[in-house]
């Protein structure tokens, strides 16, 4: 490919909608542009990284026993309904009419899609296990589309299902598109974690986030040095420590004057925050419950929602109020089941002794308030917020925190989806039993901003190989340099070498800028001190290392130089 003849568009400037530097970059090397909030164009040179991306993750899951297809965008109301997905997405569905009046909505996922395809061809044990994947766009509709494409309402996403006979058959497939995805992270030239997650919207009751590790990321990442168990803070649990080896003492009742959060109690009684009792209250329904946290603890509402499992939202003050008919701000779990109020509790409330809440009454606080004997807790759960410092559940030592940007997720469903569909198969016995799945996701246009979230400098992407649109870039500085830098490319492209020449009319400061800022691997430059000495000047991109190559010996150092780099980033799984 000849610059003078690509359709690369970079921009000088950033644009002002661009707030971190993966959608500044994409939008600056003409990788991508906005058509409307959240949806984009991709450009030849984005496209191609696409492309690459795509090879990559094609090659693995045929690997590991995946079979290509292409389901429908356009997915009918009807079977979203019998799981009951169609009213738990919520708004973020995007949804339509056809002329009849039929309603359909844009595939944000194909669950219910492919087990539908499943359910009306397969009929026996000897048509398991089977894996089906499919590349195509996905439509979420975010309510703040943004990051370019990292946060977007159409994304490119591969999503593959299993489909086994029983659970031995479903670990099986979990482990091989775990080991699938390491290994296509990998070949992608990523710095990456598999942690455990949460199963969310799309059900199940295990599952693994991918994450690539990048301060802009919006996942935050838990995980132990030592054991190296690894979650995202929705899902991480931490070690609860031990319980106070003292004496419980006798409830007493204390002042605490316009003291209603916890850290004016905290100072006003000169105690730490880990001594007080936090009361939240929630409603489901017409119900309010009564959620108990340590002083120093976040709740986690991940974990609060998978316990409740239904709808439920944070009660106001007024609406606490009329139903207990008690003060807001001095509010305590002492004799709220007695009132009908449900209590649940983090486990590390029930580890608390001569504690601190709320006395129920305006300007008063309880002290040596101790779970059991003075107040009632109708479930103890694990409910808080882990983080940085916490000492790990697995080996004790503390947990360390950093941040990543989500680009693949894996999920044991079991039968949520084959028994609300009556996706069936018999056994050998001719026995009717459900089929046991597993769904797989990878965000193909995430993984191309992911990457250059994770490798750029200040003046542009530092694409890994693998996934670069082009591998070698040719820059002869001065016209007179065209004819050998013409010979190096057209040697190149022969030698299988996916390279392109900078042919254009422009000066050398705007070629060198246009280079660092698209990030290709290898920059051959051919100036006239150069080629006097019979070298071309060699740059790497992801290091800045500079060489010099004999003229003679550029193809043979390149294809090396490609080669090392591919090992790199390939190791058996």
């Amino acid at each position: 490919m000849r610059f003078s003849q690509f359709f690369l568009p970079t921009l000088r400037q950033t644009p002002a909608e661009a707030e971190i530097a993966s959608h500044k970059l994409m939008l600056r090397a003409g990788m991508i542009r906005k058509s409307s909030a959240g949806m984009y164009t991709f450009l030849p040179l984005g496209y191609r990284v696409l492309k690459k991306i795509t090879r990559i993750v094609e090659e693995e899951m045929d690997r590991a026993g995946g079979q290509e297809v292409l389901l429908p965008i356009v997915q009918p109301a009807e079977i979203w309904r019998q799981t009951g997905r169609w009213e738990l997405y919520g708004e973020e569905m995007f949804r339509l009419r056809d002329r009849h009046a039929r309603e359909f909505c844009l595939g944000p996922t194909h669950e219910e899609m492919i087990t539908t395809v499943v359910k009306n061809e397969v009929r026996s044990y000897r048509d398991l296990p089977l894996r089906l994947y499919q590349i195509q766009n996905k439509y979420r509709d975010e309510i703040r589309p943004r990051f370019g494409v990292m946060r977007a309402r159409e994304f490119i996403m591969k999503d593959l299902y299993s489909f086994d006979a029983d659970e031995e058959g479903m670990n099986r497939s979990y482990q091989a598109m775990y080991d699938a995805y390491t290994r296509v992270f990998q070949r992608c030239g990523l710095e990456f974690r598999a942690v455990e997650a949460d199963t969310g919207a799309i059900g199940g009751d295990v599952s693994h986030e991918f994450v690539v590790l990048a301060e802009a990321g919006e996942a935050v990442i838990l995980y132990c040095n030592k054991c190296h168990y690894a979650a995202n803070e929705e899902k991480a649990v931490a070690a609860l420590g031990e319980k106070e080896t003292v004496t419980p003492l006798e409830m007493k009742r204390v002042s605490t004057p316009g003291k209603t959060s916890v850290p004016e109690v905290a100072a006003y009684l000169s105690l730490p925050e880990e001594k007080l009792v936090k009361t939240l209250f929630y409603t489901i329904g017409n119900e309010l419950i009564a959620v108990l946290l340590r002083g120093d603890d976040e709740l986690n509402e991940i974990k609060l929602g998978n316990f409740i499992n239904t709808p439920y939202r944070l009660a106001g003050s007024e609406e606490v109020t009329k139903h207990l008919s008690l003060p807001v701000g001095y509010l305590g779990p002492c004799g709220l089941r007695r009132q009908g109020v449900r209590v649940l509790a983090d486990f590390r409330v029930e580890k608390m002794v001569n504690g601190v809440c709320g006395a129920n009454e305006e300007g008063y606080h309880l002290l040596n308030v101790n779970p059991g004997r003075d107040f009632t807790v109708d479930n103890y759960l694990d409910l808080r917020l882990s983080r940085a410092g916490d000492l790990c559940s697995h080996c004790g030592q503390p947990l360390t925190e950093t941040r990543g940007i989500e680009v693949g997720h894996i999920f044991k469903l079991g039968t949520k989806y084959s028994s609300t569909l009556e996706t069936v198969f018999l056994d050998a016995q001719g026995r009717e039993k459900p089929i046991v799945m597993g769904c797989y996701g990878i965000g193909i246009s995430r993984i191309a901003a992911a990457a250059v979230e994770q490798k750029h400098d200040e003046n542009g992407i530092k694409w890994p190989l693998p996934i670069a649109p082009f591998q070698v870039l040719i820059l002869p500085v001065t016209r007179e340099q065209m004819p050998p830098a013409e010979k190096i490319y057209e040697e190149l492209k022969k030698a299988g070498v996916d390279a392109i020449l900078d042919d254009r009319e422009e000066r050398p400061g705007v070629k060198f800028k246009d280079a660092d800022l698209t990030g290709i691997p290898l920059r051959l430059t051919l100036g006239p001190k150069s080629l006097q000495n019979e070298e071309v000047e060699v740059r790497i991109r992801m290091t800045g290392e500079d060489r010099r190559w004999p003229l003679g010996e550029i193809v043979p150092r390149a294809r090396r130089f490609i080669k090392e780099e591919m090992e790199k980033t390939y190791q058996e799984v």
